[in-house]
C-alpha cells in the first residue's frame, strides 16, 4: 500500500537560522524527502538566511555534510541530494540592522507572486526585528506565510506582546505557530480513529472511560540547550504546548469539519474548561523534578546541576499534573500528564484506560479480568494498540488472557513513516492550518499555566529529585496512585 503524493506548485522558502541545528538537522532533511517523493516542484528555491558569511556554493557545501550525518544510508542519493542541493541559495542577513535585507528582497522578487514562506528557525528575542523588516522591505504579499517555532512567550504577558509584533507585519491566516507534535502521523490518526469510526466515538465519555494518561519521555539530558532550558523548565517547554495540545485532541467534541477553524475552535473550548490549578491546590494536583546523576543508554550520566554547571538551580526537568475538564463529556475523568528528561525510555503515547466491567460472570480461577485499554503510541515505532480480554487457546476450561490487538504504521504500511516537519512544512505551502496554533489557543494555554507557575513560586514547591534513568520521582507515582490507579509503563 503506497500513499497519495499530491505535488505542490512552486514556492520559495526562506529559513532564517539556515545554519542551526533546526535546519541542519529536521528542516532541510524534511524538505529534501519531501523532493524524493514528488512533491516538490521545479523552480522551487530554499533560501537559507543568516548572520553567517557564506555564499550559495558554502551553503550547499553546509547542507550537504548535513545530509551526509543526518541521512541514512537508503535515503542518500546522491543524485537527489545534488538535485536539492542546487535549488539551494544563501543570503548573509542581519536581523538587528540592513544589513543584507535588499539582497533578500531582490533575491525573492525573481520569484514574482509564488508562494513565499519565512521559516523563523531562531530565538524569539529577534522575532519581533525579522518581522519588522520583512514588513517594511516590501516583502509581505497575498501569497506570504510565516512560520514561528515555540516558546510563544514565557507566560501569557510576553506570548500577548509577542503576537502583536508578529500580528503587525503579518495577518492571523498567514501566521503558522508550529508545534511538531501534531504532525506526528499517529497524532492525526487520534482524529480519525475518533471520528471516522462508529466504534469509539459513543464510548469517548465519562461514563466509559475512567482516566486518561499523557506521556511525553525523554531518555536525553539537556543536549547543548542549557541555557534555554534552565530559563524554561518542564512546564514552559513542554506542558504548554506539546502534551495540552494532545490533551485537546484527546478531549474536543466534533468539529463540524477538518476545517482548520472548526478543529481549533473545538480545542479552544478544551482549555477553556480546564480545571484551575492555583496555589490552593497546586501542592496535591501537580509534581516537579529534578533529575540526578543515575544511568542511561548503558552508562553513567550526570545530574542536571553538573550539566548545567550550576548548582543552585530549582528549574523543573519533570512535571505530572493531574487535569480535570469541567464539561459534560469529561466531567469526573481526570487527565494525568507527565513528561520528564533522563527518563527510563523515550517514549510518547496517550492510554485511554476504560471502565472495568461492571460484574463478572467467571470464577477467580479463570484469571484477574484486566480493564481495556486503548494505547496511541506517538514515538518511537507509531502504532495503536487495543488491550481486550481473551481466552486463553486451548482445552482445560476457561483461562482469561490480557492481549493487545495492535496495529503498527510501519508494519501494516510497509512505508518509510515521514518525520512529523516534513508535513507541516507542506502545509504551510498549502496554506492549511489544521495542525497549527492559533492565536488563541496558544494565549488560553498560557491562561492555565500561569496560575501554577505563579502557585509554584508562591508556595516554594519543592523540586524532588529522581535518578537518572527511571520513571521519574516517587511523589508522581503517589500523585496516581492515591487515585487508586498506577501509570502505564509501555510493554
Amino acid at each position: 500500500m503506497s500513499s497519495q503524493i499530491i505535488p505542490v506548485e512552486p514556492f520559495d522558502y526562506v529559513v532564517f537560522g539556515g545554519t542551526g541545528d533546526l535546519a541542519e538537522r529536521k528542516l532541510l532533511p524534511a524538505l529534501y524527502h519531501r523532493q524524493i517523493s514528488g512533491q516538490l516542484t521545479e523552480p522551487t528555491r530554499i533560501i537559507g538566511a543568516s548572520r553567517s558569511e557564506l555564499d550559495d556554493e558554502g551553503y550547499r557545501a553546509f547542507a550537504g555534510d548535513a545530509f551526509s550525518r543526518h541521512l541514512t544510508g537508503g535515503d542518500f542519493d546522491e543524485n537527489e541530494v545534488k538535485r536539492f542541493l542546487d535549488r539551494l541559495h544563501y543570503v548573509s542577513v542581519d536581523a538587528s540592522s540592513e544589513r543584507g535585507w535588499d539582497d533578500l528582497a531582490k533575491l525573492l522578487a525573481e520569484g514574482g507572486d509564488r508562494v513565499r514562506a519565512f521559516y523563523l528557525a531562531v530565538g524569539p528575542s529577534i522575532f519581533g526585528d525579522i518581522c519588522d523588516r520583512i514588513h517594511s522591505h516590501g516583502l509581505v504579499n497575498d501569497n506570504t506565510r510565516i512560520v514561528v517555532e515555540k516558546p510563544i512567550g514565557r507566560d501569557l504577558e510576553s506570548a500577548r506582546a509577542l503576537n502583536d509584533t508578529i500580528g503587525h507585519a503579518f495577518s492571523e491566516d498567514q501566521i503558522f505557530r508550529i508545534d511538531h507534535y501534531l504532525g506526528k502521523e499517529t497524532v492525526q490518526n487520534l482524529m480519525a480513529l475518533r471520528f471516522a469510526n462508529a466504534l469509539y466515538e459513543p464510548l469517548w465519555n465519562s461514563a466509559h472511560i475512567d482516566h486518561v494518561q499523557i506521556t511525553v519521555a525523554e531518555s536525553v539530558g539537556l543536549e547543548g540547550r542549557a541555557g534555554y532550558y534552565d530559563r524554561a523548565g518542564a512546564l514552559r517547554d513542554m506542558v504548554q504546548n506539546h502534551l495540552l495540545q494532545l490533551l485537546c485532541l484527546v478531549a474536543m467534541e466534533a468539529p463540524t469539519s477538518i476545517d482548520a477553524e472548526a478543529v481549533r475552535d473545538e480545542k479552544l473550548k478544551v482549555l477553556r474548561a480546564l480545571h484551575p490549578i492555583n496555589a490552593g491546590n497546586a501542592s496535591r494536583l501537580t509534581v516537579r523534578g529534578q533529575y540526578r546523576a543515575g544511568a542511561s543508554a548503558g552508562g553513567a550520566v550526570d545530574g542536571y546541576l553538573e550539566e548545567l554547571g550550576d548548582g543552585n538551580s530549582n528549574t523543573e526537568t519533570f512535571v505530572a499534573i493531574k487535569a480535570e475538564i469541567e464539561n459534560w463529556r469529561w466531567a469526573g475523568v481526570p487527565f494525568y500528564m507527565r513528561t520528564g528528561k533522563r527518563m527510563a525510555q523515550r517514549v510518547s503515547e496517550i492510554v485511554i484506560n476504560f471502565k472495568p466491567i461492571p460484574h463478572s460472570i467467571f470464577s477467580e480461577g479463570t484469571g484477574q479480568i484486566i480493564a481495556n485499554q486503548l494505547v496511541i503510541r506517538l514515538q518511537p515505532d507509531e502504532g495503536v494498540k487495543q488491550w481486550i480480554m481473551i481466552k486463553d487457546p486451548g482445552p482445560g476450561g476457561m483461562r482469561l488472557r490480557h492481549v493487545p490487538l495492535d496495529m503498527s504504521f510501519a508494519a501494516s504500511f510497509g512505508v518509510r513513516n515521514p518525520d512529523a516537519y516534513e508535513r507541516l512544512l507542506m502545509d504551510v505551502i498549502r496554506c492549511n492550518q489544521t495542525l497549527f496554533m492559533r492565536r488563541d489557543e496558544v494565549e488560553a494555554a498560557w491562561q492555565w499555566v500561569d496560575p501554577i507557575l505563579s502557585a509554584w513560586e508562591e508556595t516554594d514547591q519543592p523540586c524532588h529529585g529522581y535518578t537518572a534513568g527511571t520513571s521519574g520521582p516517587t511523589n508522581a507515582i503517589a500523585l496516581i496512585e492515591r487515585d487508586g490507579r498506577t501509570w502505564h509503563e509501555s510493554r
